[in-house]
């Protein structure tokens, strides 16, 4: 019951802050958006020439750190991987390109709801239907194998490299591209975004916040303790939204979203089918990478340059719509993930998931 009560504060948290970011200055309907601000931070550092979204987001740093933080002062900071490397990077690329098909990661799904934005009702049946998907492979004993303690200070890598980061953006470098317009120019205050990411950050270490994890939990074992946090974020942004005057009811000329609901359901479909292979959504691969996971950093990066790789080859999604390179692309994943899944079933093998823990079936 105090575990709850827990992600429920934690969602409660997430959603309010989420909402007070976009008072602050982040664009409407995205406090808080993994996929998109692994897209804008990718683009700041140069890697895609989409103009309008290049900023290396301090949220994205502050999740990093926060559960660096956390995870090494609870004495659970562990590195460890080896788990299919070259796999974990396709997935999270494949991910990716769902993700920005629909224009969001699942947090960022939930906001766009809590705003107004009923396009994302096509987004989350699309993403239930591809965790259901998933579900099949992990029942048939799908695994990418196991994880191998490694050398300690190869943990320290991830978090160092976002330290980096952080003092190349409070410094202004030069280094770094600025958006002069559109959402890569629409941000909150750099210390405020970084302690918003540094508590979801923490809180997300400590209650394993996950919305695949969540329906997949729910389907599986009707455990509704994950996914209890992304219905709190969803209340608590929704009331913080209506407060702060940027609720929009509809699906029109919702802030950076499309009204394709086919293309808005399968887009989230791939991206739910791919985290459930992976094993959590793209925030919990960047909790994981925080607490020394570097299979998780290895996803991260496969979703980096998933994203860098949408914008230079146009396929990503537009308030417009989606491109045809980008159905394209979709297609292809899915063709991809489930080959990923079957190659790795193992015959003798079949388990379910909870939570990190593996249940023998």
């Amino acid at each position: 019951m105090g575990d709850k009560k827990l992600i429920i504060i934690n969602g409660l948290v997430v959603g309010f802050l989420s909402a007070l970011l976009v008072k602050f200055g982040n664009p409407i309907n995205m406090g808080i958006c993994i996929a998109c601000f692994i897209r804008d931070t990718v683009g700041g550092l140069g890697l895609h020439r989409a103009e309008l979204v290049q900023y290396v987001r301090p949220e994205i740093i502050g999740i990093v750190l926060g559960a660096f933080l956390m995870s090494y002062g609870k004495r659970e900071f562990q590195t460890r991987g080896g788990s299919s490397p070259l796999t974990r990077f396709i997935l999270g690329f494949i991910v990716m390109i769902g993700a920005l098909m629909f224009l969001g990661c699942p947090l960022r799904m939930v906001l766009r709801l809590a705003g107004g934005d009923l396009n994302a009702l096509f987004g989350i049946v699309g993403f239930t239907f591809g965790i259901f998907i998933g579900i099949q492979f992990l029942n048939k004993g799908f695994t990418l194998k196991r994880t191998y303690n490694l050398n300690k200070a190869e943990g320290y890598i991830f978090p160092i490299i976002n330290l980096i980061l952080l003092v190349l953006l409070i410094s202004g470098s030069t280094l770094l591209i600025f958006s002069q317009k559109g959402p890569g120019s629409q941000h909150a205050p750099i210390f405020m975004a970084l302690l918003v990411g540094l508590v979801v950050g923490a809180f997300a270490q400590r209650t394993r916040l996950c919305m695949v994890g969540g329906i997949r939990d729910l389907i599986l074992f009707k455990d509704w303790y994950l996914l209890s946090g992304f219905i709190a974020i969803f209340i608590a942004a929704l009331l913080g939204n209506i407060a702060f005057g940027v609720f929009k009811l509809g699906f029109v000329k919702q802030p950076v979203a499309h009204t394709d609901g086919l293309w808005n359901f399968l887009g989230m479909a791939l991206a739910g089918f791919g985290s459930v292979l992976l094993g959590g959504c793209p925030m919990r691969q960047l909790i994981l990478a925080g607490e020394g996971n570097i299979d998780s950093v290895i996803s991260v990066l496969g979703m980096a340059t998933g994203a860098a790789f949408a914008h230079n080859f146009k396929l990503a999604s537009s308030p417009q719509g989606p491109t045809v390179n980008g159905k394209i692309a979709v297609i292809i994943g899915f063709i991809v993930v489930t080959l990923i899944g079957y190659f790795n079933i193992e015959k003798n093998l079949t388990f379910k998931v909870k939570g990190d823990v593996k249940v023998e079936g």
